[in-house]
């Protein structure tokens, strides 16, 4: 084998959760580079979940990282071709993709609503996800279905 597996690079905590997973959340969230600023959207984005929030016991964190867990399939369609067809197979996502796709689906869906700023849309996608509901737990839930309704091409899986 000539080309080496690239390496996993080690992301340093944010400075405000000490939490790995919310500075790889800040690096999709940024947009040219600017990092300082997508940390300023996502921590004003965390305040806005804190004061609208209606369950007291959990954290903005805890709040934010349910709604990110709530967003991550399980199951994803691959295409494959066999004998001249192409098949939609259903198969299991590796851990690490799980939390990039979440990640992105979440970020694009934050884009795409309709609120005034950045923070709080992504307040808003963060607070809906939590309860299993707006568009990126709706992204999950169509991907589930699109694997359940090829489970019968499962037996062509490699």
């Amino acid at each position: 084998m000539r080309k080496r597996k690239a390496k996993k690079r080690e992301l340093l905590p944010d400075p405000r959760f000490n939490d790995q997973l919310v500075t790889r959340f800040v690096n999709n969230l940024m947009w040219d580079g600017k990092k300082s600023v997508a940390f300023k959207v996502f921590y004003d984005a965390m305040d806005i979940v804190e004061e609208k929030k209606t369950d007291e016991e959990k954290s903005a964190l805890e709040i934010w990282k349910d709604g990110l867990s709530n967003v991550m399939p399980h199951v994803e369609v691959r295409s494959r071709r066999v004998g001249g067809a192409t098949f939609q197979i259903p198969m299991q996502i590796r851990p690490d993709r799980k939390v990039s796709m979440a990640i992105k689906w979440m970020i694009t869906y934050t884009r795409k609503r309709n609120e005034k700023t950045m923070a709080q849309r992504l307040a808003a996608e963060i607070l809906a996800a939590a309860k299993e509901e707006g568009a990126a737990v709706k992204k999950r839930v169509d991907t589930h279905k699109m694997a359940e309704a090829n489970k019968a091409f499962s037996h062509f899986r490699f």
